[in-house]
């Protein structure tokens, strides 16, 4: 995994504490931290963009902070669980790994015509 890939990862790791923050915030700490955390995934979105492709990473981004949140609403918020929430989950997981290994194939093919000229 290059260091882009690595910054979607966690810009979508931080969405999940975020958007977690928008719904729970009640302190002014835990409104700044919530702040702070937005400014950051967001800044870590728009650099690894810079050198992949944006609708890509965008999915990424927004599938992990997806499937993140509604799983931490479920471990520790009192969400009901729900078997076919979990199946579609690994449904939006699928597409999403899916779009990355894409990505990376592209970004291969890409680099060995780079090479060849």
């Amino acid at each position: 995994m290059n260091r882009n890939w690595l910054l979607v990862l966690l810009a979508g790791f931080l969405e999940i504490f975020w958007v977690a923050g928008l719904n729970y915030s009640t302190a002014l700490w835990q409104w700044i931290l919530t702040i702070v955390a937005i400014g950051i995934s967001f800044t870590f979105v728009i650099l690894a963009t810079r050198e992949l492709p944006i609708g890509t990473v965008y999915a990424v981004f927004a599938g992990i902070g997806t499937a993140g949140t509604v799983i931490v609403e479920i471990l520790f918020f009192g969400e009901p669980f729900s078997a076919l929430k979990i199946l579609l989950i690994g449904t939006l997981l699928t597409g999403v790994i899916s779009l990355k290994l894409l990505s990376d194939d592209q970004e291969k093919k890409s680099e060995v015509i780079k090479e060849a000229t």
